[in-house]
């Protein structure tokens, strides 16, 4: 299958969205080393408002400049860049021509601690229009006591994007009171529960977690040992969260999580890769390394998705 073959199967999956909708999606997978294999690496940097500047950027200080971001998301070959409001108005005119920005409407800090968290409203479709977007990010957090309002949100948001021929990316992250352990925030049955949670609500584009093995609910439980569903290795769980994601005809790719220098890492990304995930969306592991080296991880990570 050529390059052009795989990017026009993936739109096909679209069939109810617009030209203008299609063409945001193209733009993704059309951007980058990884240009039309259907595999995306995204730089999201929403670690400053979520966890706070210091955690995020104190240990490589040039990262505090909205302008390393897509600066190194160019050179490196990456598919696109995801950020709040501040950071993307910072730097869209002199990127949006080059890069797909995605801009993420709605954040959460860590100021206040709260059991339910719902993020706060911090950007508009009309914004993401003025500033040359591709499309908007959005996140939700089921197993949050305001996980309602969140869906009712981004059911708004995202039928206003899609008018406005931009793409809709969900973070589906199970998060909450009714959640009542970390380890459930991660299992299997609740991130795939998760990913389609966002298909349902029309998202194009997905971010997960990586899944565990672990089951956490009990009447999930009973199906999967049931029916003896594989859950053994990084493929296997994958593979079946792609599947709860419209059997594959949702983007899905998956989140990098906290820095890490382990190759265990890259074991992971090959497990996406042949599990058929759609790729990766690495923010801490890719700002918090100096430019050099983040240039050799990043790279390390498309050449696995390329096959290489």
């Amino acid at each position: 299958m050529t390059h052009h073959d795989r990017v026009s199967e993936i739109l096909s999956y679209y069939p109810s969205e617009s030209p203008a909708v299609k063409a945001s999606l193209a733009r993704l997978l059309q951007q980058g080393r990884l240009a039309g294999t259907g595999r995306l690496v995204i730089l999201p940097v929403d670690q400053g408002f979520e966890h706070g500047p210091h955690r995020s950027f104190a240990v490589n200080p040039d990262a505090y400049d909205p302008d390393y971001h897509p600066r190194f998301a160019l050179e490196a070959g990456m598919s696109g860049y995801a950020a709040p409001l501040g950071f993307i108005e910072a730097v869209a005119g002199n990127y949006a021509a080059h890069l797909p920005l995605i801009l993420k409407l709605n954040n959460h800090d860590l100021l206040w601690s709260d059991d339910d968290p719902i993020p706060a409203v911090t950007g508009s479709v009309e914004a993401a229009l003025r500033l040359g977007c591709v499309g908007i990010g959005y996140t939700i957090y089921p197993g949050s006591a305001n996980r309602q309002e969140m869906y009712e949100n981004l059911q708004f948001l995202a039928e206003q994007a899609k008018s406005a021929g931009l793409a809709v990316v969900v973070w589906s992250y199970p998060r909450g009171s009714g959640i009542t352990d970390t380890a459930g925030e991660t299992a299997l049955d609740v991130c795939a529960y998760a990913a389609h949670l966002a298909c349902q609500m029309g998202a194009h584009l997905v971010k997960v977690k990586l899944p565990s093995d672990h089951l956490y609910q009990d009447a999930a439980r009973k199906v999967y040992e049931s029916l003896d569903i594989s859950r053994s290795s990084v493929a296997d769980r994958v593979r079946h969260v792609v599947q709860a994601a419209f059997a594959g005809k949702r983007i899905v790719i998956f989140s990098g999580g906290g820095k890490t220098g382990s190759e265990s890492f890259f074991d992971d990304i090959r497990g996406i890769r042949d599990g058929g995930g759609f790729g990766s969306i690495i923010g801490r592991n890719t700002f918090q390394r100096p430019w050099d080296e983040s240039l050799e991880f990043i790279g390390k990570v498309i050449d696995i998705y390329a096959g290489r």
